[in-house]
């Protein structure tokens, strides 16, 4: 039997999403086909280690039994793919696959419950009248179940051409789903080039903690992960989107990172990366957190027509805004600055921001004020427009080393204009990457003295020069990015002039002849 391949699945998978294109929303059909992908691939794992036992134990069952208690995940009977599949006709199907879900998480709690005691799938059923009336709504799920069920999904490891095929279709599944869900797509995923670059630029050694505290889907904190020269790293997030966190913790199962810390909650308001009343610090923290969020910080409960603040970030319990207190209808350096907090002794941090964060005053001046003071920021990357689904606004990335030792320069790069156009998106090419990485690289290793170092490129500033600019970061005040304008030929501009009043007269000879026509 020929494997099944990446480019398989992704097709089967995407063709099963039809059974709710044109009356369900992307962003809400997302989480019934990747939480049916995962239904069917820890089925039909299962099904192979049993096998294997079976084989290997000459058909013994009950040895075979035994030995599947110490698999990844125990699959009860109601929670098997081929349960759920036998009876989708039944006229109460949806509820058939909700007990299913919450059977596998009581069987497996250990890992599909969070630590607060929440099941990853609470949010979501498939016995739901946001899946249609009864009789539209069982006719989708059997659709789906029969889609599901066809060859080319077969997903047993044995029968994959590849090891990380089911993350692959994962990955596939979100980008796509991303780039159908416009606006909301920015709560679940960023794109995978800049997921990469900047996994790049904060590569992290073996032996590595590594965090995303705004981590949606868990894209971000897997390429983190990718760049470890080893597999000896450990991964933590937290997702404040009870859908969304569920499908970080699907994620990391899928692409084999059991051991994965993933935390549903507002970072902000309740961080829960913790050891003991302490953050926890890490070695890299990478994030894209929501663009400038409002009222993201004090929280003023109504009890009893008194106003109760739950939350205040004057008072932080762990003292994350020390430097400054954000406005409150922007909340971007609310989370760089918990980004910073939560940074070990040689810790290195890359956030993805609005460009705004790099030279709006009043607090947010003084804010950046300080982090540059104390010698942090390394680098300010700006990238290309219209990159990130649901805005087309340029972002830029920042990158924050607490061990810079004597090197007190900032590295300033401007990439604007570095991209593949496709479709509706803008995408970073390999070469746009890696040009990137290797003027930081070369910066990182001491290499770039001050001033220019690649024309309408990049630049090193020194502190001197921040201060002189007030501590704005606005890139073009460091990379010059100013076009000359060529020349005008004025006798060639008169020449087609003269043309274009003789083309006008002609045609409006003509028409005049056609009015006539038209009155005689």
């Amino acid at each position: 039997m020929a494997k099944v391949t990446q480019q398989d699945i992704n097709n089967e998978v995407w063709k099963a999403c039809d059974t709710f294109r044109g009356s369900i929303d992307p962003s809400i059909y997302k989480d019934y086909i990747l939480t049916m992908l995962f239904i069917k691939y820890v089925s039909d794992v299962n099904d192979d280690k049993y096998d294997a036992y079976l084989k290997k134990y000459n058909g013994d069952k009950l040895r075979a039994d035994r030995a599947m208690k110490t698999e990844r995940f125990v699959v009860p009977e109601t929670s098997h793919f081929k349960y759920i599949y036998e009876r989708r006709n039944e006229g109460n199907i949806g509820e058939i696959i909700d007990i299913g879900l919450a059977d596998l998480v009581e069987a497996n709690r250990e890992k599909l419950y969070s630590e607060d005691g929440v099941g990853i799938f609470q949010n979501i059923s498939f016995n739901s009248s946001i899946l249609g009336e009864v009789k539209d709504r069982n006719t989708r799920l059997k659709g789906l179940l029969i889609d599901f069920n066809k060859d080319k999904l077969d997903l047993r490891p044995s029968h994959l051409d590849g090891v990380d095929i089911i993350g692959g279709a994962y990955e596939f599944l979100i980008a796509n789903f991303a780039s159908d869900a416009g606006k909301k797509a920015g709560e679940f995923f960023t794109p995978s080039e800049v997921s990469t670059l900047l996994a790049k630029l904060t590569k992290s050694k073996p032996g590595s903690k590594i965090c995303d505290p705004t981590c949606g889907s868990g894209s971000l904190l897997i390429k983190a992960a990718r760049e470890v020269d080893s597999d000896d790293f450990s991964l933590f997030g937290q997702e404040a989107n009870g859908s969304t966190w569920a499908l970080a913790v699907m994620n990391m199962f899928l692409h084999g990172f059991d051991n994965a810390t993933i935390r549903w909650g507002d970072t902000i308001r309740n961080p829960k990366l913790k050891e003991g009343d302490a953050l926890m610090k890490f070695d890299t923290v990478v994030a894209n957190p929501p663009f400038s969020l409002d009222k993201w910080g004090k929280v003023e409960d109504k009890e009893e027509n008194k106003a109760v603040k739950s939350y205040d970030p004057e008072h932080d319990p762990y003292n994350r805004f020390w430097r400054g207190i954000p406005p409150k209808s922007k909340g971007d350096w609310a989370f760089i600055s918990h980004m910073i907090e939560t940074l070990n002794e040689h810790g290195k941090a890359g956030v993805v921001v609005p460009h705004g964060v790099l030279f709006r005053g009043a607090s947010e001046g003084k804010i950046r004020q300080r982090a540059i003071e104390e010698n942090l920021l390394e680098a300010v990357i700006g990238l290309p427009a219209n990159l990130f689904f649901g805005t087309g606004i340029p972002a830029a990335i920042m990158v924050f080393n607490k061990s810079k030792g004597k090197n007190t320069n900032i590295l300033f790069i401007d990439a604007s204009r570095d991209f593949e156009s496709v479709k509706n998106q803008n995408k970073l090419r390999p070469q746009d990457i890696e040009h990137i990485i290797s003027t930081y690289q070369n910066f990182n290793a001491g290499k770039l003295k001050p001033g220019v170092v690649e024309d309408k490129f990049s630049y090193v500033a020194t502190p001197e020069e921040i201060q002189e600019n007030d501590y704005n970061l606005n890139i073009p005040r460091y990379v010059d990015t100013f076009e000359e304008e060529a020349e005008v030929d004025i006798n060639k501009v008169q020449a087609e002039i003269e043309m274009l009043e003789k083309e006008l007269a002609e045609v409006q000879k003509q028409m005049k002849i056609y009015l006539q026509e038209l009155n005689a």
